[in-house]
């Protein structure tokens, strides 16, 4: 199969946004960042359902701009999937167009918490209970949806060889 996106998925602090471009310059091909940590450092961390839906939405576009190109697999980090993980982990709800949304990546990696938790003044669930909340909840969201995914954990060069393996894989 031809992976045209490969999104990076699962709770902050994992990996993901390092990850991300190393494997974009890997394939050659382009890395859409993560807009919600965009976002977070021009507005601040106080987010309303209405910052969790401009988010995912300008996020989403960005993705169907990338794809339309030549340089494929287009590398996500995190796309609407985990910005209504996010809403469950905010407000125990999500807004119905997450619901809707349905433009999903051909394969998910979802990364584990084996990593330390880093504060760096966006990130909000350090606690043990909270990120395995979060991870748990992102692992549903994928198992929900039915996509394909893979786990990537270890630290390091095992993670990045899980993250390769894990696509040959795919």
């Amino acid at each position: 199969m031809t992976l045209r996106s490969i999104c990076l998925h699962g709770p902050e602090s994992t990996g993901k946004s390092t990850i991300a471009p190393r494997l974009a310059r890997h394939f050659d091909s382009i890395c859409i960042a993560e807009f919600g940590r965009t976002y977070c450092e021009a507005f601040g961390t106080d987010l309303s359902m209405a910052d969790l839906l401009a988010i995912a939405r300008s996020h989403d576009a960005k993705v169907k701009a990338a794809l339309a190109g030549q340089q494929h697999p287009v590398i996500l980090d995190t796309d609407p999937l985990m910005t209504a993980v996010w809403a469950d982990m905010l407000f125990g709800r999500r807004d119905p167009w997450f619901a809707t949304w349905n433009h999903t990546a051909d394969l998910y990696l979802l990364f584990d918490i084996d990593l330390p938790w880093e504060d760096d003044g966006t990130r909000m669930f350090g606690r043990a209970a909270d990120r395995q909340r979060f991870f748990d909840l992102s692992r549903r969201e994928l198992e929900r949806r039915g996509v394909p995914w893979r786990l990537i954990s270890g630290q390091g060069d095992a993670r990045w060889m899980a993250v390769l393996a894990a696509i040959a894989s795919a």
